[in-house]
């Protein structure tokens, strides 16, 4: 059975991993939103960054990629996935369905937020999400960074996140 992966966020430009197929995906119930306070690969202890998770919402849709392993790499695949997504434990694993562009509905290993955990930072205002984007840097780099390669991927994917662009231009016009 083929390892699928939902990417929404670094796993669209960061996989990490040899991609044996990439579909354009759908998945109901959650949304994209920067709601999650990094401390290790977008900020730090002392400076946290936000990075983006799936927060489960009634009537959501996230759109991303459905990234499948070669199926002779799933068991490495998923070790290296848990050990880059889990670091901190504000991250979920599940396994979620999703539908894929082409008409087919597949059950992808799915990192969404844990609303319990320290980390989880929902309903910021954007003002203040642009503001710690723009200033935080971690491991991985600036955070501003994560926020323009994942908006310049999501445009080249012809995904609409009008959230994320606003972000966009406004963490440009503060880093200015």
């Amino acid at each position: 059975m083929t390892l699928w992966i939902f990417g929404y966020g670094s796993l669209l430009w960061d996989p990490g991993f040899d991609v044996a197929e990439a579909v354009p995906a759908r998945l109901c119930g959650y949304h994209r939103s920067f709601c999650m306070r990094s401390i290790h690969h977008r900020g730090s202890v002392e400076k946290p960054g936000l990075v983006l998770a799936l927060d489960q919402r009634a009537g959501a849709v996230c759109d991303g990629l459905a990234l499948a392993a070669h199926d002779d790499q799933a068991d490495a695949v998923l070790a290296y996935l848990r050990e880059r997504e889990l670091v901190s434990s504000a991250y979920l694993e599940k396994q979620l369905d999703v539908a894929l562009s082409d008409g087919r509905r597949v059950c992808a290993v799915t990192y969404v937020v844990d609303r319990d955990h320290v980390q989880y930072c929902g309903d910021l205002p954007l003002e203040e999400q642009a503001g710690i984007i723009a200033c935080a840097h971690g491991g991985r780099g600036p955070n501003r960074d994560y926020l323009m390669n994942t908006a310049a991927h999501l445009e080249h994917l012809a995904i609409d996140d009008a959230e994320l662009q606003w972000l966009k231009n406004r963490v440009a016009g503060l880093s200015a």
